[in-house]
């Protein structure tokens, strides 16, 4: 169905990338351990898809209510993904933006919350550190311009993964200096941020497990991806997908 959809137009494409989707979707789920009996058999969508009368960026996805037997609903468990029921709306472009493959493809000017990287070179320095230090990129150009901890901690309230931090490289000594930003392209910062160790605890692998904890994996890389609509966490990558492919097939249908 991929190869399929490279031969044809965006009339038809999503409808393509989409079902190549749910067919891995279905190899997952028959390969889990976490499923039971029949539960790898996975029926219905369980996402849904209104609103095209709106502008794209604001069709309205919803899902099945937790527990149920839909493919979205059970992938979700399995991927430790949240669903959000019928009484909360998520808008198409809130999960478009939190793609990596998204960054540089806004739909609206509107504010965006996307993932943030984070790249672990620095736990390589040191067999031993109290701190978890990371460099953390693509901190969106509002915050670096204002330059604030304020601004900081407003923006991290979206990214549940970033809770706990203690604190940050500074423009300057001092308890009140504002963090430290590098630009490495106009639109965007890196930082590096710091999280305490548990007592007695810091080896190189116990900081990277708690990297593996904070952070999701998508194409070999870690990130910090933004929780939608005010749900308890992110949306791992695989649901992200599948849920922009599924609201975009039924646009093509």
């Amino acid at each position: 169905m991929f190869r399929a959809a490279e031969g044809v137009g965006p009339q038809t494409r999503p409808l393509l990338v989409f079902y190549g989707l749910s067919q891995a979707g279905r190899a997952i789920a028959a390969a889990a351990v976490g499923l039971k009996g029949e539960d790898w058999n996975l029926v219905t969508h369980g996402i849904h898809a209104s609103g095209y009368h709106l502008d794209f960026a604001d069709i309205e996805i919803r899902t099945d209510p937790e527990g149920s037997a839909g493919s979205f609903v059970r992938l979700s468990q399995l991927l430790q993904s949240p669903v959000w029921g019928n009484d909360t709306v998520v808008r198409l472009e809130e999960v478009w933006d939190s793609l990596p493959a998204s960054l540089g493809y806004p739909l609206t000017s509107r504010d965006r919350f996307t993932p943030l990287y984070a790249s672990a070179d620095s736990i390589e320095e040191t067999d031993f550190h109290p701190l978890l230090t990371l460099h953390v990129g693509d901190i969106l150009d509002r915050v670096v311009d204002d330059g604030s901890r304020p601004a900081l901690d407003d923006f991290l309230k979206s990214y549940p993964g970033t809770t706990g931090y203690e604190d940050f490289a500074r423009r300057r000594v001092g308890a009140d200096a504002g963090p430290h930003y590098e630009r490495h392209h106009p639109d965007a910062g890196w930082l590096y941020m710091h999280w305490p160790m548990p007592a007695e605890t810091g080896s190189q692998e116990q900081r990277r497990e708690r990297l593996s904890a904070m952070t999701r994996r998508y194409a070999g890389h870690r990130y910090f991806f933004p929780a939608v609509a005010g749900l308890r966490r992110e949306l791992h990558p695989l649901m992200a997908w599948w849920a922009v492919l599924y609201a975009m097939s039924m646009l093509a249908r």
